[in-house]
């Protein structure tokens, strides 16, 4: 009898409970549920050959910020990739160009893959989302590559929930509300544990400027969601962020401490060292205190673990954590050698943080404005790189160019201040 995954790819183990573990890891994975990787390793548990089970146990323990224990299942599925079937050689292929850090080659390599196998959603799924393999290439129209990408594959998926997640996504990301919002609610009905899911449906509500609806809906479906789950940090970002928006600064403040700060949360590394610095200048700007404490933890945990330039999104909030932490020198070093496809960002935006930090507004504005009509290079969703929309509108606020500001923000986010204005900056 042959093993097959939910979507019908054979998969080369003759055992049940491996074939059921390794699905039970895929939903983990694709629905960011506790378990993912000990789910993958009860499928090489129960048989030792099954190469997918053990690449897909490095997967799991990259995503999870564990990138240190994937080297031991990447090296065994390769040992065991010349016995497995075309579909799983070529997955193990791509997963160990992910796993060393050939982002633009295993992206070709999954547009090549797909094409002989479309309902292969576990090689499909790095190429997905804002933190996926399109989404930190890096280049100008990378939303609509990323939409392009993956609208083609619903013949393959159907109303599956997980591509209806990822669908969804792309859709609100380019302001096509309705369509993912029929899409991400499609999709929770159909299974309502996804931590994807319900952030997917956080971000609607953010685009379109519902604060008080986002708030009440992440709150409550975060009651069942654990602490070790993959998303739990960053739904808790969203959670602090509409707290501090709809002026319950003392939530903001509880959800910042119990489940952002280093030490405190439990999340990939990447969460942590961008939603923290993220929330402290919004906070800021909502008109909070300067919490110089709190920027020191992030800024030094930023050199625990990004303190090398490659990764433009991340390295956006590093040097946004350097300058707020009073760290010239250390952000100095650290932009006058960027890496990347975003290279040539990080100099201005190291420039125009240093200057907000320091109150300098019309340099502010002057270093950072220049790079938001093609900030979405810089990858993550547009929730977060508004931050540089936000930066350069309270320092227009501060300079006394409130009409500018006003016009600003309105201009670049017309739907999130819909009904209720823009009042983090009292616009």
């Amino acid at each position: 009898m042959s093993m097959k995954d939910r979507y019908g790819n054979e998969l080369g183990t003759k055992s049940a409970a491996a074939r059921d573990a390794y699905q039970a890891g895929m939903d983990s994975l694709m629905s960011a549920t506790p378990g993912m990787d000990t789910e993958f390793q009860k499928a090489v548990e129960a048989d030792d050959g099954f190469a997918l089970g053990h690449i897909s146990l490095a997967r799991s323990k990259q995503l999870l910020g564990r990138g240190h224990e994937a080297k031991a299942p990447l090296a065994r599925a390769k040992e065991l990739a010349p016995g497995a079937s075309p579909r799983e050689q070529s997955q193990i292929a791509i997963f160990e160009k992910i796993l060393t850090g050939q982002g633009a080659a295993a992206l070709d390599a999954i547009r090549e893959h797909m094409k002989d196998w479309p309902s292969d959603a576990m090689a499909l799924a790095p190429a997905t989302s804002v933190f996926g393999l399109i989404g930190f290439s890096g280049k100008v129209g990378r939303e609509e590559d990323q939409l392009a990408f993956i609208a083609p594959f619903e013949t393959h998926y159907g109303s599956d929930w997980w591509y209806r997640t990822q669908l969804a996504f792309a859709q609100i990301e380019l302001g096509q509300f309705d369509e993912g919002r029929r899409n991400i609610e499609k999709a929770l009905e159909d299974y309502p544990k996804s931590a994807h899911g319900a952030h997917i449906r956080g971000h609607l509500f953010y685009e379109v400027g519902e604060r008080e609806a986002g708030l009440a809906f992440l709150t409550d479906w975060m009651k069942d969601y654990p602490r070790d789950g993959l998303m739990h940090c960053h739904n808790s970002w969203h959670l602090a962020l509409w707290s501090m928006e709809t002026g319950k600064h003392a939530d903001a403040w509880r959800i910042y401490d119990d489940a952002l700060r280093p030490g405190a949360a439990w999340g990939p590394q990447i969460n942590v060292a961008t939603d923290c610095p993220a929330f402290l200048l919004r906070a800021e700007m909502a008109g909070q205190p300067r919490q110089p404490e709190r920027w020191r933890e992030i800024a030094d945990y930023a050199t625990k673990w990004f303190s090398r330039s490659g990764l433009g999104f991340v390295d956006m909030h590093t040097a946004l954590a350097y300058a707020m932490a009073g760290d010239g020198e250390v952000l100095a070093k650290f932009a006058e050698s960027p890496r990347g496809a975003t290279a040539d960002l990080l100099p201005p935006m190291a420039t125009g943080f240093t200057a907000f930090a320091a109150g300098n507004w019309q340099q502010a504005i002057g270093a950072i404005q220049p790079l938001l009509d093609t900030h979405e290079r810089l990858g993550g969703s547009r929730a977060q790189r508004d931050l540089l929309e936000y930066i350069v509108t309270a320092a227009m606020v501060r300079d006394g160019q409130s009409g500018k500001a006003r016009e600003l923000i309105s201009r670049r986010r017309p739907h999130n201040g819909k009904g209720q204005g823009f009042p983090i900056f009292g616009l």
